[in-house]
């Protein structure tokens, strides 16, 4: 790498840093008019805009159409509460259904040590900004009416009841069970003398939003599974537009009759809707959600976009029904946290793979293996979170270490030979394929091989991408303290230092710049390790510096990810410096101590 490519890529490093503080000061965010607000209207779509037969998502050419308020009728809403041991029910009159779900063992927001004051003794939620309670059947008057049910207690539970104008009676059974799970029956009868024709309607599954303000909703969205596979919605995926949206879409339509179940969630929460038998499609909606005000506003950035939510709805076909026919159907709900063991309980009691709601993705196998350890060691073993990950990373790094030792090894003995490779190199200049052969067979006869330092680290690959999948959506680290820090599944921020707001990556634009100390430790380790890493055999003094200070890039990174993912990868670090440190004398001793040195012929005098 010569001096004009150091000094691109420094420039290129720069323009990055400093990219959006250039666009935020040319092209500032334009204030909000006089009197208006971030609130979202408490409505939905009614009207039926076809059930697209497509499993990819499809974007509307025309705008969605003019929402139409869930409740038409100017009546008061009335409340009804039922709880157990896990979670407390809130039920509406307006649309007859769940609006609010309090999970009893999760407190509201987990505070670190700088934010102890502000902490409340409010619990989780969900549903909590829902634009239409759960369950609410949407599809126009003859489904609707004016929209306002009565609720009654029944045994264990709640029944929501309301008979139309047309004839229709609606009756909703709400029963509390076990595991989170409320098993919902819903009844249409048709009281009238004649046949009721009833249109498509859309049966609300909820809503997904943030946990809080410093949430910034990368794992907020909407999760369905159609037999098959899932496929996630959401802030982080179709819903944030991209080169082919560049208008990010307000809608989304799918499925074809195999919806199977459908769950609002954010990173430690969900709310499942499992029909008994598949819904036709669904219909996913962004919207608005209020600004954080108060205290909460002093987490985020001044500049931040307006929070966002998901709305989630089950697609049901148009279906006649004959005077005095009952129409049923039955969904289960479930209703709490992402707890992988529990999740397995209702996906073996239902057969329908609910566990997925956890999302690991491609590595999920490892990231299975490493949650169930990790709570293992916490149950059996009764360590701490935060030790029970370093004993995982000490585990894992002695499963690799024959690898990483034999790697070590190869890299120190091609460093060696690298003087006899670079003869063979010069003396084979004019022959490349005869030259290729010949650093071959010299690779063989010194028992050496070029891909010797890369495997351990090909294999460590799905490794790492399973424990960063894990400890981002294990609910068990949530409110984990370990020595400073207050919450393993959020950053270890100390303090704030005013006034650095503006740095890209790290700082909070408006309100300052966190001091994170632990990945300014794994930032030290990391630079620590690439000193002691052997350079690439061939690589260029300049290239070997630039590659030495790479670490740098990854601290930018992961400045302001969880705390667990960087307690890994710091014990991770340590643990390699100390193998290195191990296997250096070690791997110099089984270098040749003679080897034959191929000189270039001299050049004839002309």
């Amino acid at each position: 790498m010569d001096r004009k490519s150091i000094i691109a890529l420094v420039v290129c490093f720069l323009v990055l840093m400093l990219w959006y503080p250039l666009v935020n000061k040319i092209y500032p965010p334009k204030p909000l008019p006089p009197g208006a607000t971030n609130a979202y209207s408490a409505t939905l779509s009614s009207t039926n805009r076809g059930t697209s037969t497509q499993a990819a998502p499809a974007v509307a050419e025309e705008p969605p159409t003019a929402p139409k308020p869930v409740v038409t009728a100017n009546v008061p809403e009335e409340l009804l509460t039922v709880a157990n041991d896990n979670a407390r029910y809130t039920f509406t009159t307006h649309g007859g259904g769940l609006k609010l779900v309090e999970l009893l063992h999760y407190p509201e927001t987990v505070s670190t040590h700088r934010e102890k004051k502000t902490q409340t003794n409010n619990v989780a939620t969900l549903n909590r900004f829902a634009v239409a309670p759960t369950l609410a059947l949407l599809g126009g008057e003859a489904v609707q009416g004016d929209g306002v049910f009565t609720l009654a207690r029944i045994d264990n539970g709640v029944r929501a009841e309301k008979t139309l104008t047309n004839g229709l009676t609606i009756v909703k059974d709400f029963q509390l069970s076990t595991n989170y799970l409320v098993m919902a029956t819903v009844r249409m009868v048709n009281r009238s003398a004649q046949p009721l024709a009833l249109p498509a309607q859309e049966w609300v599954v909820g809503t997904a939003s943030p946990l809080g303000p410093r949430d910034q909703g990368r794992a907020v969205g909407v999760l369905w599974y159609n037999g098959s596979k899932t496929e996630d919605l959401g802030g982080s995926s179709y819903f944030s537009g991209g080169c082919r949206q560049p208008v990010p879409p307000q809608e989304y339509h799918g499925g074809a009759s195999n919806v199977v179940w459908v769950t609002t969630h954010n990173q430690f929460f969900a709310l499942a809707a499992m029909p008994q038998e598949p819904a036709q499609g669904l219909v996913i909606r962004r919207i608005d959600l209020p600004r954080p005000t108060g205290e909460e506003a002093l987490l985020v950035a001044t500049n931040a976009p307006t929070p966002q939510g998901y709305a989630a709805a089950m697609v049901y076909p148009a279906l006649t029904l004959a005077p005095n026919q009952t129409f049923e159907r039955k969904i289960a709900l479930y209703t709490g946290p992402k707890e992988y063991s529990t999740l397995a309980r209702i996906a073996f009691r239902f057969n329908n793979n609910l566990d997925l709601v956890m999302n690991f993705g491609w590595a999920g196998f490892v990231s299975k293996a490493l949650l169930l350890g990790m709570n293992w060691l916490h149950s059996v073993l009764k360590f701490s979170y935060g030790w029970a990950i370093i004993a995982i990373t000490i585990i894992i790094k002695a499963v690799f270490w024959p690898l990483t030792q034999a790697s070590t090894r190869s890299m120190k003995r091609l460093q060696a030979l690298q003087p006899q490779m670079n003869a063979i190199k010069e003396k084979y200049k004019d022959d490349p394929v005869k030259m290729n052969k010949k650093t071959m067979e010299f690779m063989k006869e010194n028992k050496v091989s070029p891909l010797g330092g890369c495997l351990p680290m090909l294999l460590q690959i799905p490794v790492f991408f399973g424990f960063y999948s894990m400890i981002q959506s294990a609910v068990e680290l949530r409110g984990a303290s370990f020595l400073w820090i207050g919450d393993l599944s959020q950053t270890d921020t100390l303090f704030l230092i005013p006034g650095l707001g503006f740095i890209p990556f790290f700082g909070i634009v408006g309100v300052g710049l966190p001091f994170n100390l632990l990945p300014l430790i794994m930032g030290a380790t990391m630079l620590w390790q690439a000193h002691l890493t052997p350079p690439s055999p061939g690589m260029d003094p300049t290239q070997q510096k630039v590659m030495r200070y790479m670490p740098l890039m990854f601290l930018a990174f992961l400045y302001n990810y969880s705390a667990g993912l960087t307690l890994y990868w710091t014990v991770q670090n340590l643990l390699t410096i100390l193998q290195t440190k191990l296997t250096r004398t070690v791997a110099g001793a089984n270098v040749p101590a003679k080897v034959p040195v191929l000189t270039p012929p001299a050049k004839k005098r002309k």
